[in-house]
């Protein structure tokens, strides 16, 4: 168990089923055999739906955090999701990040998201400027990888189908910490709480 003031990296995320995680773990394995040595894939057992990237914490606003959650999620319904569709962060043509999309009864995240942000700006916690898209990160790219490899691995990305059926129940939200080891991040659950249907 950590200190009270020792800091702890932490995101508040959707766990997702194992079914879930068996689907996208495939998908790897099919787009790994291209061999782009300037792709870092995700390991498919720690893919989450984050709602929001913490950062480093002190551990004890753990519970003050989880407080906020609670709020947050009042009044939310559970959601059906589904899993579906390839893409990337800015785009295909340069992609730094490559996600697999959701669908669905995405108002209720939205909301869910939106509240999260405010029941924690008095915590100091910035709500975020970007528009919110929901989305589980598959691969992110190197630095060094050039605008040719961007191009060529963006490419790969188009040609590729992902139109899986499955799908995603919203039923619970993690407060999650990762930590970061040489073999890759390593997720705990500290807080979940189950929204009210």
């Amino acid at each position: 168990m950590p200190h009270d003031n020792e800091q702890i990296r932490s995101f508040i995320a959707i766990e997702l089923p194992q079914n879930v995680k068996n689907g996208l773990a495939k998908l790897i394995s099919e787009l790994e055999k291209t061999e782009h040595p300037f792709v870092k894939w995700a390991n498919p057992e720690g893919v989450h739906l984050t709602l929001k990237f913490l950062g480093n914490i002190p551990f004890k606003q753990v519970d003050e955090i989880s407080k906020a959650i609670q709020e947050a999620a009042q009044g939310v319904l559970p959601s059906h999701l589904e899993v579906s569709g390839l893409g990337a962060f800015p785009n295909l043509k340069q992609p730094r990040v490559l996600w697999v999309g959701i669908k669905g009864e995405i108002d209720n995240l939205l909301s869910l998201q939106q509240n999260i942000d405010s029941t924690l700006a008095p915590l100091g916690f910035v709500a975020e400027k970007r528009p919110f898209t929901p989305h589980l990160t598959l691969a992110r790219l190197r630095e060094r990888a050039s605008p040719g490899e961007r191009k060529s691995f963006g490419q790969l990305v188009m040609s590729t189908s992902f139109e899986s059926s499955y799908s995603l129940d919203v039923e619970t939200i993690s407060l999650m910490r990762s930590q970061l080891t040489l073999e890759g991040a390593i997720y705990t659950r500290l807080f979940a709480v189950k929204l009210q249907a």
